[in-house]
């Protein structure tokens, strides 16, 4: 009898997709091959410490179930909990948003010497801010919407110009997107067209960053695709996400049970459209050097029908609702499929890897 591969599937943390990150590690545990794969559900708490595994089996089954932190430390101390699992074959990370898919969390499964699903400490850091996201793109000649990026610094300075709504539209015009540059999932961005708004937006975004993105707003219509793989990864289709007028595709709109918000997957596009945003796709992934798996969000924008990048998820979510298993079922690789591809994939980097000479000998 093959013996199975275990499975360390790590989902929760104290970023604002909490909820988010347990959903998917709900869908991804039932959906996983057990015949291949054992799998240990490892629960980070919304206080940022490792349940046990009794506990993350029951918050699982419950996203609303809670415990206190039992540890008298609460610092590394609280890896002790992977003492009590079976030896990890491979990591499976779903934790998104701060401390998850930030290059954090991966830094640490590189110091365990372990594989683990998902991009690479460098590709995580990168593809988490948006502004270096941006940088990345443009240097491979995808476009980006104009932006300009506040520091904390900059903005307790009363002075500076970055604050002042008049002098930064004048520069990008009057409708404006505000976000911090190192969240997910649409949190603390904000649409403004006017001065109140804008001060309100800034104050708003830098509870969840140092550093913030005022940007000019693409009207158009959101379009997404899904890669999966290392040095030769494939990309899938395209979804393009429908809008009610007058909303855009907030936090609220991707999860809440009365989203205004549909996904059209495959999206009725014409196909020089769909093959523009699968090669950008392709090339800002590689740029950032992304491997196993990323979702890249692009606006199609509507004056011009220019695709324009607006972020690399390197860590996308796996609900009911996420359009990167979805992408992927729409070109026939089932969810029980594409979870087994992401562990192989992971364990032919670490493969590569551990290759890789350190030192001159």
């Amino acid at each position: 009898m093959t013996k199975k591969t275990q499975v360390g599937l790590i989902f929760g943390g104290n970023s604002s997709e909490y909820e988010v990150s347990i959903m998917s590690g709900h869908n991804i545990y039932n959906a996983i091959d057990q015949d291949k794969f054992d799998v240990h559900p490892i629960w980070i708490t919304n206080d940022g410490y490792l349940a046990s595994e009794e506990d993350s089996f029951k918050v699982l089954k419950d996203p609303r179930y809670t415990i206190e932190n039992p540890h008298e430390v609460a610092n590394i101390s609280n890896l002790i909990q992977l003492k009590n699992l079976p030896e990890i074959d491979v990591f499976f990370p779903i934790v998104h948003g701060n401390l998850g898919e930030d290059g954090c969390l991966q830094g640490l499964f590189r110091i365990l010497n372990k594989p683990f699903v998902g991009d690479d400490v460098l590709a995580s850091a990168v593809t988490m801010d948006k502004e270096f996201t941006k940088i990345l793109a443009q240097r491979v000649g995808v476009p980006v919407a104009d932006w300009i990026a506040i520091k904390r610094f900059e903005y307790e300075d009363a002075n500076n110009a970055k604050r002042d709504y008049d002098k930064v539209s004048a520069k990008l015009g009057s409708d404006l997107f505000v976000k911090p540059s190192n969240q997910g999932s649409s949190v603390g961005v904000h649409h403004v067209t006017n001065k109140k708004e804008f001060d309100e937006a800034l104050a708003d975004a830098f509870r969840y960053d140092d550093k913030v993105l005022i940007e000019e707003t693409i009207h158009g219509t959101e379009v997404e695709t899904a890669v999966l793989g290392n040095d030769k990864p494939i990309v899938s289709g395209v979804g393009q996400i429908i809008n009610a007028a007058g909303t855009f595709y907030s936090y609220e709109n991707k999860y809440d049970d009365d989203s205004t918000t549909t996904l059209q997957i495959p999206a009725k596009l014409p196909q020089e459209i769909v093959d523009k945003v699968r090669a950008n796709a392709l090339k800002v992934y590689q740029v950032t050097e992304c491997s196993g798996l990323a979702r890249v969000d692009s606006t199609l924008r509507e004056s011009d029908h220019k695709v324009i990048l607006t972020e690399v998820n390197a860590l996308p979510g796996f609900t009911n609702i996420s359009m990167y298993p979805k992408l992927f079922e729409e070109a026939g690789i089932s969810y029980s499929e594409l979870i087994t591809r992401l562990i192989v994939k992971a364990q032919e980097r670490f493969d590569h890897k551990k290759n890789l000479l350190h030192k001159i000998g």
